[in-house]
């Protein structure tokens, strides 16, 4: 890797690093391989026609939904909820391939804190309940009980301020991004369609919508960066816009635009969804994280179409490395709920109830989770690990040839 990273001379030599950026995060843990490679996961699941993963109602999913596409959400107003937190993935399709999914990276990080077996089985079975609990009759009586960890994350974003966002962000006296590790340059052409792009009303619009702010307020692009984040969406178009709102004296925002690119998870085939892929994403954020879909609006860059938002201090991702026992089913129980809530909300009372009763099915005598359920996963880690391995020595050839 170059000392200096940011030194490109074309957008072509920022795609090769990018890559090879994406190619070392995704070489640091199997962990970390799992959330970087979700064509992975719909490439086994085409491949498994015969697994009888039950077809669930037609409602949004996530599409992604690993541990660190979960966390702390503020929606407009800034009040702060759990809520899935990207949407790149998003189509109308089986809420089942997010339980995989969420019961994939949960396996993952059991196995990367060195929990015994019997605590993967464990928590699958904590995973079910936590999601069929969301369809109860009970639900109505208040949310799930905060495992610890969850509780450390909201803590943590709760008392986050502009200002921690700004010193982690922003540098001098005159504002700007700096450039180095995580921003680099935009090119003269990115710098003129962004300014472009914030010269539109609906854009202006997004930026005063938020935190009380004048609607007639007028908004000035300060800075704006090429943003070096993410793993699986490393490479696409990503970049960091520092904005004033309402004058010379005004406050500072942090916009984030991202490129919405087609997605890898399956739809089902008798649906109507959106062919503009940023209109996809916002509109699955809408049915599943309202906090984030009133957040973002989707637009064109240079013949890209994109999606974005302005980025609050308390927007956080759990950041789970190493899990004890009874955090591991604790966290399953939890963050399962909250993917069970956000497709739940997307029925009416009857699927629900049919759902349910489909999820109930097929347990067997010694586990008390979906036999499908507890395949796909075993399948799917054993799968994953032999691929982790294989990307390692091709990564460190690739390195050392």
């Amino acid at each position: 890797m170059k000392k200096v990273l940011y030194e490109h001379t074309s957008v072509k030599d920022r795609q090769i690093e990018l890559t090879s950026l994406r190619n070392l995060k995704m070489a640091r843990s199997a962990h970390a391989y799992v959330r970087g490679n979700t064509a992975k996961f719909y490439e086994w699941l085409a491949g498994k026609a015969e697994l009888t993963v039950p077809e669930g109602p037609p409602v949004w999913i996530c599409g992604d939904c690993h541990v660190g596409n979960l966390g702390p959400i503020a929606n407009a107003k800034g009040k702060i909820q759990i809520e899935i937190r990207d949407l790149d993935q998003t189509v109308i399709g089986n809420p089942a391939h997010d339980l995989i999914r969420l019961g994939l990276s949960l396996a993952s990080a059991a196995r990367g804190s060195d929990l015994p077996g019997i605590m993967t089985s464990k928590m699958m079975e904590q995973l079910i309940e936590g999601y069929e609990a969301a369809f109860s009759k009970e639900e109505e009586s208040g949310d799930m009980p905060m495992p610890e960890a969850v509780e450390a994350a909201m803590r943590h974003a709760i008392g986050r301020k502009w200002k921690q966002l700004a010193q982690e962000r922003i540098k001098g006296a005159s504002p700007s991004i700096p450039l180095g590790k995580h921003f680099w340059p935009l090119t003269k052409a990115e710098r003129a369609a962004v300014a472009d792009l914030f010269n539109e009303e609906k854009t202006r619009r997004l930026v005063t919508s938020l935190r009380f702010r004048d609607d007639d307020a007028s908004i000035e692009v300060l800075d704006a960066a090429f943003w070096v984040k993410g793993c699986s969406s490393l490479g696409n178009l990503r970049i960091a816009v520092l904005v004033r709102v309402g004058g010379s004296k005004g406050e500072l925002c942090l916009m984030d635009i991202k490129e919405a690119v087609d997605p890898l998870a399956p739809k089902y085939g008798d649906v109507a969804m959106p062919r503009n892929n940023g209109e996809r994403v916002v509109q699955g954020a809408w049915h599943l994280s309202p906090a984030l879909g009133d957040r973002m609006i989707n637009a064109e860059l240079l013949g890209k179409t994109i999606f974005l938002r302005e980025l609050l201090p308390q927007d956080l991702k759990f950041e789970i490395e190493h899990l004890t026992p009874e955090e591991g089913t604790k966290v399953a129980k939890f963050l399962a709920h909250i993917v069970g809530k956000a497709h739940a909300r997307q029925m009416d009372a009857d699927s629900r109830a049919k759902w349910l009763s489909e999820l109930k099915r097929k347990r067997s005598k010694t586990l008390d989770a979906p036999s499908w359920l507890w395949t796909s996963v075993v399948d799917l880690v054993m799968m994953h690990e032999g691929a982790y391995l294989d990307h390692c020595r091709k990564y460190a050839l690739l390195e050392t040839g």
